[in-house]
């Protein structure tokens, strides 16, 4: 339940939940719900649910066993804001979060709404990121919550990204990450959206990512962009960032 990750903004990935359920056009094609269902078929007993979402107390305390810090994307395989996920298992990931300080955190939710609504009720410590998911216009609304989380490093994932989002408010967002949909009935992202993207990071002085063009064929297809790698992160101690040096 916590393995080393190809993902490429992070180095490793925990799950205390497994298990989602549709909330917008980004999930239409969602790559956890097919590994779950495929870990499921092998036999793995944390899936034996499928993708229906299940607490896993039993690695809750697993980032305290990894003494080399690193950094961690939260749930991979769920949302931690999912409704069916109580108030009180969301605190006790908090309180490993903060007990495991020499990590660092990454979450990522498409439920904005319960995070605001929760995000008083939680210790923010400097080690937590936390990130919403945008992948259309429908839900930009999602970075108006975001930005009012009171956590050291607040990140957009925009991926996958599916329509263009010309005019985002940046205010108060750290990072910024672009990605294609990727996998079987994966749907095309257009350059023109990502070149535009990465000009209004540019502009608000926001450190972009690009993490991939997607496609059946990810690997194939790559993740350069006008012939370069963007892997800008945001530097946490100071928080600035020239994104167009």
């Amino acid at each position: 339940m916590g393995v080393k990750s190809s993902i490429e903004w992070t180095e490793s990935t925990w799950n205390p939940v497994t298990g989602c359920t549709k909330i917008s056009e980004g999930c239409a094609h969602c790559y956890a719900e097919r590994m779950a269902l495929r870990l499921k078929a092998m036999g793995q007993k944390n899936y034996i649910d499928g993708f229906k979402v299940t607490l896993h107390p039993h690695v809750l305390d697993l980032p305290l066993t990894w003494k080399k810090p690193q950094t961690i994307f939260v749930n991979s395989m769920s949302d931690l804001f999912h409704n069916d996920i109580p108030i009180s298992f969301i605190r006790k990931v908090f309180d490993v979060m903060e007990r495991a300080h020499w990590h660092r955190f990454q979450i990522l939710t498409k439920r904005a709404e319960r995070l605001s609504e929760l995000a008083s009720l939680l210790n923010w410590s400097e080690n937590i990121w936390i990130g919403v998911t945008v992948e259309n216009c429908s839900c930009s609304k999602r970075i108006d919550y975001l930005r009012n989380i009171p956590a050291a490093v607040r990140f957009l994932s925009l991926e996958p990204l599916l329509e263009p989002l010309p005019n985002m408010d940046l205010s108060d967002i750290d990072w910024v990450i672009v990605g294609g949909e990727s996998g079987p009935g994966a749907r095309p992202m257009n350059k023109k959206w990502v070149l535009d993207i990465q000009e209004q990071c540019c502009k608000a002085n926001v450190p972009f990512f690009f993490k991939q063009w997607g496609g059946v064929n990810k690997k194939k297809a790559g993740r350069l962009l006008n012939g370069r790698v963007y892997n800008e992160m945001p530097k946490q101690d100071s928080l600035t960032f020239t994104a167009c040096g």
